[in-house]
Order: C-alpha cells, then sequence, then structure tokens
C-alpha cells in the first residue's frame, strides 16, 4: 500500500483556491509520483456549491419524492431533494425514480442513483459536514473528472483524484485525473484516512 499522508488545512470556504490551498499545504511535499487525493465536500465548499435551507424553495415534487426514501439518507429531505431537482431537472429525478421502483420491486437497487447521476449520492444533508459547513446542504463537486484535470495541469501533471470516503469502509473515486487507476484509490481510502469529523484533512497525499 502507498504511504498515505494527511495534510491540515485552514477551514475552507468559497473564497479559497483549491490549486492555491494544494500549494500552500503540500508545495514541499509532492513529486511526480506523488497522487493528490482530494475530499469531495470540502472541494465543493471551495466552489460554493452549499446552501442554507431557509433560502431554498421546495416544491411539490421534493415534498413527495423524499418521502420514499430511508431517512438515514440525505434525499429523505425536501430540501436536498430540491437542490437535486434543481441540479439535474425534474424530468431526469422523476424518471429515474419511476425506473428505479420498478428494478427495486424485482430486487434490483440503487438504479435511481445509477440513472439519475452522480450528484444524487453526493448531496450532504444538514449535520453532514464539519461545522459550520453543519447547518447548509452541500451538493457534490461541480464536474468531478473535468476539475480533477483542470488541478492536475495547475500543479503540473501530478495524478489527482476526488474522493468520497466515510467511516463504514466505502470509497468511491468521484472524478480523477488522467492516470489513476480509481478502484485502487476506492482501496486504499475505504478506511477514510481523511476522517469524516474535525480533523480538517481535506488533502490525503499518496507517496
Amino acid at each position: 500500500m502507498k504511504k498515505r499522508i494527511p495534510i491540515k488545512t485552514h477551514l475552507l470556504g468559497p473564497e479559497d483556491d483549491i490549486v492555491e490551498v494544494i500549494k500552500k499545504y503540500c508545495k514541499d511535499k509532492i513529486d511526480k509520483d506523488t497522487i493528490v487525493v482530494i475530499a469531495e465536500s470540502p472541494l465543493a465548499i471551495t466552489q460554493g456549491r452549499f446552501y442554507y435551507p431557509d433560502y431554498i424553495k421546495i416544491g411539490y415534487f421534493a415534498k413527495r419524492l423524499c418521502l420514499f426514501f430511508p431517512q438515514i439518507g440525505s434525499l429523505a429531505s425536501p430540501f436536498a431533494m430540491q437542490l437535486l431537482i434543481n441540479e439535474v431537472g425534474l424530468l431526469r429525478v422523476l424518471a429515474s425514480f419511476v425506473i428505479g421502483s420498478v428494478f427495486k420491486v424485482f430486487g434490483k437497487k440503487g438504479m435511481f442513483y445509477k440513472l439519475c447521476g452522480k450528484q444524487s449520492a453526493l448531496i450532504d444533508d444538514t449535520a453532514g459536514t464539519i461545522q459550520p459547513y453543519d447547518k447548509v446542504i452541500v451538493m457534490g463537486p461541480k464536474d468531478p473528472d473535468k476539475t480533477a484535470e483542470e488541478i492536475s495541469e495547475s500543479l503540473g501533471g501530478v495524478k489527482v483524484a476526488i474522493v468520497d470516503a466515510n467511516d463504514l469502509g466505502v470509497a468511491w473515486t468521484v472524478g480523477c485525473s488522467k492516470g489513476v487507476d480509481s478502484k485502487e484509490i476506492e482501496n486504499i481510502m475505504k478506511d477514510n484516512p481523511a476522517g469524516n469529523a474535525d480533523e480538517q484533512t481535506p488533502i490525503v497525499l499518496l507517496k
């Protein structure tokens, strides 16, 4: 297994440029063989992709559709459901729900998320993120593959992966630059070395 180096940073916000953050905290630690792993929620926050529930106008379908999702999931919140509708469109959400429900009857789960796209699985409801972002709903990062490639180019071509990991032993490579083995990254990151609490280590270097 590659050596994993969690990098502690300041609390990231929408005023931060993730490339400049990486350069500031990692400039003496990165070489051509390093893989830079970035946690998806902090990256999304730097993109300004978080919303206060009080400012989200909930529509009819968001109020109804959220009732069909498990309470432990973010989409059980009408606010999160509305943001998903805003992001991918009502027709896609409805079609994914109908088709996913049919597949579920025949024992195949997860089709809703597959059909609706990455954002449906990346939304973090309130209390799902570090303070003060525990009062907002955080979307997934915008265009994660393209973003990873742009970050890679800005850092001189080092490999970059954007990862969603949790404390349940599951990691998902949401996006990555060219040459990254997404399955390898998921295996390396599945025990979540960056943590999900107040560690403030949104970057992990693999060497």
